[in-house]
């Protein structure tokens, strides 16, 4: 009978592998987890939860302003980054401490090292060199931001990771990316003081959302004092005495003190020994998993960004624990991709869930859409020019709420909201009889009765 030193051994520490050690082991599994950099993942160490942070310190600006037209008058206003990021550091190791405990509590053996597989069944720890045996091996190691290795000048660059752990604000940045972490860090530096400049390859931010919602950002991030530039790449990075210039597609010059790519992720697979244990990737490193997180071997599995399936923390939460009580809790089930609540933290602030109108359109023989653009009830007295977007998209037949698309403050929370009522099949006459809360923005998810009509022409 072959001996195994674990049930279940999980390569990488963040949220979709410490949820799957963790439940695992409240089976009653014998499980160690390894982790070579910080518990916590990039979602706590150095990803969505510093980054919204950073979100909430930049908005502050806002807040003065306005406090003027509501009878407020304040005083010298100054704007520390290093208390800032030392705030930040120190609520991050508190997180990671809480991981680590959770961990530790349920019974994981904890390994602080990085972990590379050797087969089907070894992993080797770099540290303390040594090997282990285990009957079922998770990888769990996520993503990793991109940077154009062929781009001259690319070790002048910094990615999130850096922007994270700056001496400085920089004076002038420019932001490279139209996605997630490029649009939100462009609305971080602008709301502390800094130059922003936004770069993007295509003509409009934020592909793959709802076409309302980009073309609302689009007029709405330049009001904040962000130069958008797009249909524009680097062609290379040059350091000079003053700074950063980056030459840009066309000719054109970029000059920042800074200058951050934020141009995707890339999955965290590279050393790993997949290729040695006989695990099949993808062309981009992406570890090929089915429903039940499988890989083709037998004996490995992995979940999360590693997978490249929907890059979302709470994805990779809910796929750790779906194996886990699969594997150890007698209670089989399957991640479900179907109503996955997003948002973007730029200011204003997106949120979505469902589909946008062009999936709709291409999945339905004919949608109704509802929308509205308003100003907040505070910029009134503000006098703040920002509009909201709300819209829904509804099966013309049966009436089935398919999307919901909100830009405006609190976006997020009102999607989260959204989403359950859309995953449990809501209609649009559901929203229609469900009373108003005023005065609230939100009221207007449920007080829309006109459908949208194109212009003619």
């Amino acid at each position: 009978m072959t001996h195994f030193d674990y049930d279940l051994f999980v390569i990488g520490a963040g949220s979709g592998g410490v949820r799957a050690a963790r439940i695992a082991a409240s089976h009653g599994a014998k499980v160690a987890i390894a982790e070579e950099y910080r518990f916590g993942g990039t979602c706590v160490i150095r990803g969505c939860v510093p980054k919204k942070l950073l979100v909430y310190a930049s908005r502050f600006q806002d807040e003065f302003e306005d406090a003027a037209g509501f009878g407020w008058t304040l005083g010298e206003r100054r704007f520390d980054w290093a208390t800032l990021i030392a705030n930040k550091d120190a609520e991050i190791a508190r997180l990671e401490g809480i991981y680590k405990r959770n961990l530790d509590r349920a019974g994981v053996t904890i390994f602080e090292t990085r972990a590379v597989l050797e087969g089907p069944h070894i992993v080797r720890l770099v540290k303390p060199h040594k090997t282990v045996r285990a009957k079922t091996i998770l990888v769990a190691t996520g993503g990793w931001p991109n940077v154009d290795p062929e781009l001259e000048g690319a070790e002048h660059v910094i990615t999130s990771n850096e922007a994270f752990h700056l001496k400085a604000l920089p004076k002038r940045v420019i932001v490279a990316g139209g996605g997630y972490i490029a649009v939100e860090f462009a609305g971080i530096f602008a709301g502390l003081g800094a130059e922003t400049t936004l770069i993007y390859r295509g003509p409009k931010i934020l592909r793959g959302f709802d076409e309302d919602v980009r073309d609302s950002l689009m007029e709405e991030l330049p009001r904040r004092g962000i130069r958008i530039v797009t249909d524009k790449v680097f062609t290379r990075i040059e350091k000079t005495a003053g700074g950063l210039v980056g030459h840009v597609t066309g000719g054109g010059r970029l000059e920042a003190d800074e200058i951050m790519f934020a141009i995707g992720r890339s999955p965290n697979t590279t050393g790993l020994g997949l290729e040695a244990a006989g695990v099949e990737m993808a062309r981009n490193g992406a570890i090929k998993v089915d429903a039940q997180s499988r890989t083709n071997v037998e004996s490995i599995y992995a979940v999360g960004d590693v997978t490249d399936r929907v890059a979302l923390t709470p994805v990779a939460i809910r796929e750790g624990h779906a194996l886990a009580d699969t594997l150890y809790g007698g209670k089989p089930w399957v991640t479900e991709y179907e109503m996955i609540p997003s948002a973007v933290f730029s200011t204003p602030e997106v949120g979505t869930v469902g589909m946008t109108e062009a999936e709709a359109r291409a999945a339905h023989a004919e949608i109704d859409i509802y929308k509205a653009r308003f100003r907040p009830m505070k910029g009134t007295i503000s006098g703040r020019e920002e509009r909201m977007l709300m819209k829904l998209v509804v099966a013309a037949k049966g009436g089935r709420v398919l999307g919901c698309h909100i830009v405006g403050p609190d976006a997020g929370e009102m999607v989260q909201m959204a989403a359950i009522a859309m995953r449990m099949g809501a209609t649009k006459a559901d929203f229609d009889r469900t009373m108003a809360l005023h005065p609230s923005a939100a009221e207007e998810l449920v007080t829309m009765r006109e459908k949208w009509t194109p212009p003619k022409g």
